[in-house]
């Protein structure tokens, strides 16, 4: 009885094994356009001088996001490319309290995301 048990968890477990993988691959990719959002917010808040805007952003950043490079290089690729485009544009900054407004909703959906695993 205990071996018939065994063979149908075991058959659940592999065919639920696709379903979790593009479920997590799902989530990467809504982590990741997250992380992109705010390395934009960062970029903006680093052209227009609001350095403790540009800080959190870093800060939710470190936080937040996987230890990756695939991460990382979306963060910066779009820090820069949000700096470039303001400083390029010659458009006076925005609203520095819309900013922080962006940035915190960010930080909510960051949280809901991309979850702060707990310190080991």
């Amino acid at each position: 009885m205990k071996a018939h048990h065994l063979v149908h968890l075991l058959a659940i477990a592999v065919l639920s094994a696709p379903t979790l993988a593009l479920a997590a691959d799902a989530d990467a990719k809504a982590g990741l356009a997250l992380v992109k959002d705010l390395g934009g917010v960062n970029g903006l808040a680093l052209a227009c001088a609001e350095t403790r805007v540009a800080a959190r952003a870093r800060e939710l950043m470190l936080a937040h996001a996987p230890k990756t490079a695939r991460f990382g290089a979306a963060y910066e690729e779009a820090t820069n490319e949000a700096f470039n485009a303001q400083t390029r544009s010659g458009r006076p900054c925005g609203d520095a309290t819309a900013l922080t407004a962006r940035l915190n909703q960010l930080a909510l959906r960051l949280g809901d995301a991309l979850p702060i695993a707990p310190k080991q």
